[in-house]
């Protein structure tokens, strides 16, 4: 037998129903732009049915319903889709950090240019050239000191631009350990706040969907694994646990980062591709300036000497020690020298004096090894551009007196012509000229960077294309939401109006009925 109020119990448990639905409708569409919110739906099912199975059964045929209600809210998410999104996020996050910096070494670099460091390796050799001409003319002498200062300068502003790159890089690492560490402690105060509200029953739809949030932005900078269980989200990175429950396991900073790239367990993200950018790339585009620096100082060239050529005394080529009359060359001589210092201490200046030319290039700071960062002009050279060899030539007047031919073109000639002259790099790696040296790190350079270029679109599409997909499930469409909360307004309206209903039918039994009635 039903209760006389059943009914109205039917609307009522109908309206609190309606009214959940259409305040998480109101909910969805406030969030629509939220970053990382997942769409909310109210589950709703057909409250317990009146006499249900049991040993006293009345006679009243069938179950009378008594309405519907709602068991739970939930967040419309697929954890398949958010794996896949953080896998291909933390590949994005590397190849984006590899491409932006080769775009800075390709800035560096500035090639192909008027401006570029081949411009000012051409204007060096060109000045070579006009000296050989007339080797005497003072100002053809200071365009060299002036062009030589210009190439040594270029390669210590390449040398300042890439210490500064991978500077800025380092410093890069060490904010991203700051935020690593900020989103890991988010995560485990989630995990421990979400685990207190779902232990009284209640679904903790919001801080699900930032504790999510959190993990993704993760994933771009470190690759992790993210696991769900009881105590909330288990956070590792190869198999090395980051956050376990509402703990923090571990202390992320460079230190830590670089330890775990160097043992291969950091392998994508932004963190990854910051410390391969500077390990990797600029490290070895440095190296590759500063072998350059050093070629073109020190490295092995195989030149032919002119029959007639004077040697300075006491020269040694090739195990030969060349000395009185042995000095002048009676045939063409083919020896190797160490680079353009070699070459230029075969020759005379303009000193006045007999003695062999000094070194072209030293090293700025001292040192042994001439870099990129220290090659610089020979300081005797800056202050005096008559100490730049030119000559190979001397004469013996009948007093036994040598004197230097300061019109004789013979090693401004050579040198000139090294433009052209193959040199081998003191790693025995590279034998070709200077120039062509330079142009395969162009070239190296460019190929990488388009790589780079096309790994970053390609990854970024596939992120793109997941997030896509992602959002098809679990993101707001205002169109839907309008839908759902017309439909929720008028399933309210209708139970509105039959309890309306209701109500007059029983004001009718009871204010209308027997005696009352009468």
């Amino acid at each position: 037998m039903t209760s006389t109020f059943h009914s109205i119990e039917t609307a009522k448990r109908s309206l609190f129903t309606q009214t959940t639905a259409l305040s998480t409708t109101g909910h969805n569409v406030a969030n629509a732009n939220t970053e990382g919110y997942s769409r909310q739906k109210v589950n709703m099912q057909a409250s317990i049915p009146m006499e249900p199975f049991a040993f006293l059964h009345s006679t009243t045929p069938g179950q009378l319903g008594t309405g519907v209600e709602f068991d739970s809210i939930t967040r419309v998410r697929e954890k398949f889709l958010d794996d896949q999104f953080r896998n291909e996020n933390n590949n994005f996050g590397s190849w984006s950090i590899q491409r932006d910096t080769l775009e800075k070494l390709e800035a560096i670099v500035n090639e192909p240019s008027d401006t570029g460091f081949r411009t000012v390796m051409d204007n060096f050799y060109k000045s070579w050239s006009d000296l050989s001409k007339n080797p005497e003319d003072v100002t053809a002498r200071r365009i060299v000191k002036e062009t030589t200062l210009a190439l040594t300068d270029a390669m210590n502003q390449i040398s300042r631009q890439l210490d500064a790159l991978s500077q800025d890089l380092d410093n890069n690492i060490e904010v991203k350990g700051s935020e690593i560490q900020g989103y890991l402690g988010n995560i485990a105060n989630l995990n421990s706040a979400i685990v207190k509200v779902e232990s009284l029953g209640d679904n903790a739809n919001d801080l699900r969907d930032q504790r999510d949030l959190m993990a993704d932005k993760l994933s771009k900078i470190m690759n992790i694994t993210v696991t769900d269980s009881p105590q909330g989200y288990q956070i590792q990175m190869n198999g090395q646990a980051l956050v376990t429950g509402g703990a923090v396991q571990a202390t992320v900073d460079s230190a830590f980062l670089n330890t775990a790239y160097a043992a291969g367990n950091l392998t994508n993200g932004e963190v990854h591709g910051m410390i391969k950018s500077r390990d990797t790339l600029v490290s070895d585009y440095k190296k590759q300036m500063d072998d350059l620096a050093n070629t073109l100082a020190n490295g092995e060239i195989q030149i032919t000497l002119p029959a007639g050529s004077v040697l300075p005394d006491n020269t040694v080529l090739g195990g030969v020690t060349y000395t009185g009359a042995a000095r002048t060359l009676s045939a063409d001589l083919t020896v190797t020298v160490k680079g353009l210092n070699g070459l230029h201490q075969l020759g005379y200046s303009m000193d006045g004096s007999t003695s062999p030319g000094v070194p072209f290039f030293t090293s700025s700071d001292g040192g042994t090894a001439i870099t990129a960062g220290n090659i610089s002009l020979n300081a005797a050279i800056l202050a005096d551009p008559n100490k730049i060899a030119t000559s190979l030539r001397t004469t013996t007047d009948a007093s036994g007196a040598e004197t230097v031919i300061k019109g004789n073109n013979t090693l401004a000639n050579l040198l000139a012509n090294l433009k052209d002259t193959p040199m081998k790099s003191a790693d025995g790696l590279r034998n070709a000229t200077v120039g062509a040296q330079f142009s395969a790190i162009v070239g190296q350079l460019g190929v990488q960077s388009q790589e780079a270029a096309r790994q970053t679109s390609n990854s970024e599409f596939l992120v793109e294309q997941v997030d896509t997909r992602r959002q098809s499930v679990s993101g707001v469409s205002l169109d839907e939401e309008m839908a759902n909360m017309i439909k929720f307004q008028h399933a309210y309206s209708a139970s509105a109006r039959f309890m309306t209903t209701y109500d007059q039918l029983l004001d009718k039994l009871i204010n209308s009925t027997g005696t009352v009635g009468r």
